[in-house]
C-alpha cells in the first residue's frame, strides 16, 4: 500500500504502544478505586497529564525516534475501551486465584446493539499527548475491531465473534478518522487475533481492508502472541498467515521475534516491498536487559530479508507488564543499537 503519508526513518528505533506505568500512578488508580469521591476532576486530570509526562521523558531520554504515550490513560491495552460502548453488561469473573491467565481477563455479553456515543477516548488522549510531546515523532494505537470483539459475547444480538466484529468496525474506523483530522499521520491497528486465528486469513485481511480503506495516514497492524500478565496465548508461528498476509492493506507489518530466539525471521523476505515492518528485538516477558551488541546482531540478521528504509525495530509487545526500571533499559539498548548500525551504514544523520 505504503501511502508514505508518515516519513519512516531507516532502522527506526520505537516502541509498540505501552509504557510501563510508573509506580506512583498505579496506586494512585487503586486510590481512585477505593474511594472515586475523593479525587476531583482537577485531581484526576492531574494526576493523568504527570503519568502521560513521566512516560514520554523515559522514552525521549531512551533516545528513541517515535513515542507514543504509553497508553498510561487506557486500562491494559484494550480493557478499557469497553467503558466508551454501550449495549454491554459485563460478565462476573470466574476465576480469581491460581497462576494468571487470559482467562481472567474481563468479560462481557452484548445485550443490544453496541454502539460508542462518545467514540472510544483517543482523541482526548492525543490531546494530553501532544501537551507534553509537541515535537516528537509520535503514532498513536488503537485496537482492531476482531481483537476487540473477543471479550464479547454476542448474547442474543449477535450470532457470532464476526458479528460483534462487524459492529465494532465503524466505531473503530470513526476512531483513526477522528485522529487524523485531529492531525495523526501514524496510526497502529493493534490486532494480534490476526496471528491467533491463522486460519481465518482471509476474513482477516477483508475485515483489515474495508477497517482501513481510505484512512490518510500510515497504517501499522501490530500482531503479538498475547501479553496479558506477560504471558502469550496461543502458538506462536507467524508461517500460517503466509502467502496471505502477504496481501495485507496496512503499510508495515509490526511482529515479535524477540522471545522466539528470532525464529521465522526469514520469513520478511516472502513481504512485498510496499509493506514496511517493525520488527521485535527486545523481550518484553523477561527481566533480562539485552546488551547492545546482540540487539546489533538481530538488526544485522533481520537486514538479510529487509532492507533498512523498510525496517523499524520495537520491543516484542507493550512495555506494560515489565518492571519500569527494565522498561527503561531496554529501550535505550535500543535505541543505541539501531544509531549504531545506521552510522556503520552511512544512514545516521
Amino acid at each position: 500500500m505504503a501511502r508514505n503519508i508518515a516519513k519512516i526513518r531507516p532502522i527506526e528505533a520505537t516502541v509498540i504502544g505501552s509504557w510501563s506505568i510508573p509506580g506512583w500512578y498505579q496506586a494512585y488508580a487503586e486510590a481512585v478505586r477505593r474511594d472515586p469521591e475523593s479525587f476531583g476532576p482537577a485531581d484526576r486530570e492531574e494526576a493523568v497529564r504527570d503519568a502521560v509526562g513521566a512516560v514520554v521523558r523515559d522514552q525521549i531520554d531512551a533516545g528513541l525516534d517515535r513515542i507514543t504515550d504509553g497508553e498510561v490513560q487506557r486500562v491494559d491495552f484494550n480493557l478499557g475501551f469497553y467503558e466508551h460502548l454501550s449495549g454491554l453488561k459485563k460478565r462476573d469473573q470466574q476465576r480469581f486465584w491460581g497462576a494468571p491467565g487470559h482467562d481472567q481477563r474481563s468479560k462481557y455479553v452484548a445485550v443490544e446493539p453496541i454502539t460508542a456515543p462518545k467514540g472510544l477516548g483517543c482523541v482526548e488522549e492525543l490531546h494530553r499527548f501532544r501537551q507534553v510531546a509537541p515535537a516528537a515523532l509520535t503514532k498513536m494505537p488503537v485496537p482492531g475491531p476482531f481483537t476487540l470483539a473477543g471479550c464479547i459475547d454476542g448474547g442474543t444480538v449477535y450470532r457470532d465473534r464476526e458479528s460483534v466484529a462487524e459492529a465494532l468496525l465503524p466505531i473503530v474506523r470513526k476512531e483513526m478518522t477522528d485522529l487524523v483530522a485531529a492531525g495523526v499521520d501514524f496510526i497502529q491497528l493493534d490486532e494480534p487475533s490476526f496471528a491467533c486465528h491463522p486460519q481465518q486469513a482471509e476474513y482477516f485481511l477483508d475485515i483489515i481492508r474495508r477497517t482501513v480503506e481510505g484512512i490518510p495516514a500510515y497504517i501499522s497492524m501490530h500482531m503479538c502472541f498475547g501479553n496479558y500478565r506477560a504471558r502469550a496465548v496461543g502458538w506462536r508461528s507467524y508461517a500460517p498467515l503466509f502467502p496471505a498476509i502477504e496481501r495485507v492493506a496496512v503499510d508495515q507489518l509490526a511482529l515479535e521475534f524477540a522471545s522466539r530466539e528470532m525464529a521465522e525471521v526469514e520469513l520478511l523476505k516472502k513481504l512485498p516491498e510496499s509493506i514496511d515492518v517493525a520488527v521485535g528485538l527486545v523481550d518484553v516477558k523477561n527481566t533480562w536487559v539485552e546488551p547492545v551488541d546482540l540487539i546489533v546482531a538481530r538488526i544485522e540478521k533481520t537486514l538479510e530479508f529487509v532492507s533498512p528504509h523498510r525496517l523499524s525495530i520495537t520491543p516484542d509487545c507493550g512495555f506494560s507488564q515489565t518492571p519500569r526500571h527494565v522498561a527503561v533499559g531496554k529501550a535505550r539498548n535500543l535505541a543505541a543499537a539501531a544509531r549504531q548500525v545506521r552510522e556503520k551504514l552511512g544512514l545516521e544523520r
